[in-house]
């Protein structure tokens, strides 16, 4: 209405559209000098104008992918001290919306004659420290020249990506690869009882796979076919990978394009990505948060 006046006025005056408008020439003239000095807005939008830059920040910051939840906690986390209702109000207002998951896609092909670990989780994923649990899992990512895959590594405690590969194929030598960063990454040792879980894909029980966890003195964990509770901890983490990335971002003309894009959102999700279930902190910090309790308390002792 504001406007419509403003681009009217010139023609026929403010006073007699006012007089057809439900509107009174004060509140727009009221509303004119606040456009000229903004000194004269009121508290409320003066700290909006304030909120709305910090929000546009958050948001271009963590990838676009933010909703009001997790940049509400990233404002509070900052020590600007805001209301949830007034994100949701101000995100609504300009426009931005946090990413949606979508449909999960199968990927896994049993292997019905291969031998299988146990399942040593039973869907409790929960660690008390890290390296006591990993679990793995791949997805692929459609681009103009074929199908790239891309595998996981992710420590149970602070949900840590400790391994990670993107290959042209799905054959076993990529999760081994996934999983050899994730050794020289974390450098456990035999008798730690770390346990490696995953799903019954051929990749992971094939005999290669297998005999690295049995060197590097880990104890395999396989799920039951065609269940994805059974590694339901590396579904949501693929998941968030295939909302944040893959569908915002594409679509993808290269293996090469993928590989880069992966390794940012690793990062960003290791080092920055605010995580609910851990406290709405990023996992680097949880588990310094870990290490820095366990080293004052043998201090202490």
């Amino acid at each position: 209405m504001i406007a419509f006046i403003d681009d009217h006025r010139g023609a026929y005056g403010v006073e007699p559209i006012c007089r057809v408008l439900p509107i009174a020439p004060s509140t727009y003239h009221a509303h004119a000098a606040q456009r000229a000095d903004p000194a004269r807005l009121p508290a409320r939008a003066k700290r909006d104008a304030a909120l709305v830059a910090e929000i546009r920040r958050v948001y271009e910051a963590n990838f676009c992918v933010y909703g009001v939840r997790k940049i509400w906690r990233q404002l509070d986390r900052e020590g600007i001290p805001v209301a949830r209702c007034t994100v949701a109000r101000l995100m609504r207002a300009m426009g931005l919306k946090g990413v949606v998951r979508g449909k999960t896609v199968r990927t896994t092909i049993p292997d019905p004659a291969a031998a299988c670990p146990l399942d040593r989780v039973n869907r409790q994923f929960k660690a008390a420290c890290p390296n006591r649990l990993w679990v793995a899992d791949f997805t692929y990512v459609a681009t103009w020249g074929g199908f790239v895959y891309a595998a996981f590594v992710i420590d149970v405690f602070a949900r840590r990506i400790v391994g990670w590969r993107v290959s042209r194929s799905a054959r076993a030598d990529f999760v081994l690869d996934a999983l050899e960063q994730a050794l020289h990454e974390r450098r456990p040792f035999a008798g730690s009882g770390l346990v490696c879980h995953s799903d019954r894909g051929s990749q992971y029980v094939s005999i290669r796979y297998t005999e690295r966890l049995a060197e590097a003195g880990i104890e395999p964990s396989v799920g039951s076919v065609g269940d994805s509770y059974d590694n339901a901890l590396a579904e949501t983490v693929i998941g968030l990978f295939k909302t944040e990335v893959i569908h915002r971002c594409g679509p993808w003309r290269s293996f090469e394009a993928v590989e880069f894009a992966t390794l940012e959102w690793v990062d960003w999700f290791n080092h920055r990505r605010l995580l609910e279930p851990i406290g709405n902190v990023p996992p680097a910090e949880a588990e310094a948060r870990y290490y820095a309790q366990t080293e004052a308390q043998a201090l202490a002792a």
